[in-house]
């Protein structure tokens, strides 16, 4: 009787060993990328035929709102993935890229006559996010949700990776801070643990949704993946103006500091001021109209023609978010992966990122 309840504890010590730990785990990240890009986990070719694979997938989406799609796979020890697919090469797909304006990271969108997306990514007010994956993310979520209720009362799973390259990455962030927020509201489970990896991210949001994003995530539970030679975690643009900063930076009283001052300086000051005020806040406006009004009248409306144009944020402020899993490419890397003219994306796919996560991650 005593052997067999020690049996019992160390399955249960090893089985518990296996489960998500809050800690970048490079095997486990290697195995999501390997995921995305060949929905195996095996990345070699000839390994994958004579091994199984311990993620097997039990669902895929078919392609909805901005050519969107994710897949649900099961580990062998019943750790769930959400993989959320990045950008394909068709326009529909670029085009939640490019409708780059800022929204309220609280709020709705009509994405059709009969369907509203209400969501919720940040608690601060002045938190922002990217229209287009707001968009994006609102054509996969309730579906998600749906599985994640399926499987979590069905089939006991209670502890999911969340994981996404490039725009899937984007999708990763605002679906992690969603489904923070519909747990609160009790719409899924609060008994489930959520792992994140963002893996050649963009920027999703402004600054006070990054803080909103790593303080929900706090503890280790979200890790972002970055080449530093890769452009896409570059993007989207950033622009800061006065009206991004908290009501007690001293900047954003300027004005008034000037008025109390004698003639001469508040005059050269005043006029260094407005330059330095304007140009942003005018830059920003530009970013807004084109990136926002521009992209919804000329191709968003024709991809999505029910989806209906929101308020935008005059913010730019965009900001990266979780914690950072820095790659840094060295003399190797430059000869393996040169720089091309023709191809602008040799940073930023699979074997770049895994060539360097083995160089400094798994050389045992």
């Amino acid at each position: 009787m005593r052997f067999l309840l020690t049996v019992y504890f160390i399955l249960s010590f090893a089985s518990a060993q296996s489960q998500l730990q809050s800690v970048f785990d490079p095997k486990e990240y290697a195995e999501l990328l390997s995921l995305a890009f060949y929905s195996s986990s095996i990345p070699d070719s000839a390994t994958r035929v004579k091994t199984a694979d311990p993620y097997k997938m039990e669902y895929r989406s078919p392609e909805v709102g901005l050519l969107n799609r994710w897949t649900f796979y099961l580990r062998n020890d019943n750790v769930a993935v959400i993989d959320l697919r990045g950008t394909i090469n068709q326009a529909s797909s670029w085009l939640a890229n490019f409708y780059a304006a800022m929204i309220p990271a609280t709020g709705s969108l009509q994405l059709n006559d009969s369907t509203r997306f209400d969501y919720k990514f940040a608690e601060d007010p002045k938190a922002a996010v990217h229209v287009g994956w707001t968009v994006a993310l609102g054509h996969l979520a309730p579906d998600i949700e749906q599985k994640i209720n399926y499987y979590y009362s069905q089939k006991q799973v209670k502890q999911i990776l969340i994981f996404g390259h490039s725009q899937g990455a984007a999708l990763a962030f605002l679906l992690r801070s969603y489904l923070e927020y519909e747990k609160q509201k009790g719409k899924v489970p609060t008994g489930i643990l959520f792992k994140t990896y963002c893996s050649a991210a963009p920027k999703p949001g402004n600054m006070y949704y990054a803080y909103d994003f790593d303080f929900i995530t706090r503890g280790g539970w979200q890790y972002t993946i970055v080449n530093t030679a890769d452009w896409v975690p570059e993007s989207p643009f950033s622009i800061q103006t006065l009206q991004g900063f908290n009501p007690t930076n001293p900047l954003r009283h300027t004005k008034d500091v000037l008025r109390k001052q004698k003639f001469l300086i508040r005059f050269v000051g005043g006029m260094v001021y407005g330059k330095l005020e304007r140009k942003p806040r005018k830059t920003q406006r530009k970013f807004e109209k084109f990136l926002g009004r521009k992209v919804y009248k000329l191709a968003i409306k024709k991809a999505l023609p029910q989806l209906k144009e929101p308020q935008y944020v005059h913010d730019n402020n965009y900001m990266r978010a979780g914690t950072p899993i820095i790659l840094i490419p060295d003399d190797e890397y430059r000869i393996k992966f040169p720089e091309s003219d023709t191809n602008n994306f040799v940073h930023h796919m699979f074997r770049p990122y895994y060539y360097l996560l083995k160089k400094y991650y798994l050389k045992n």
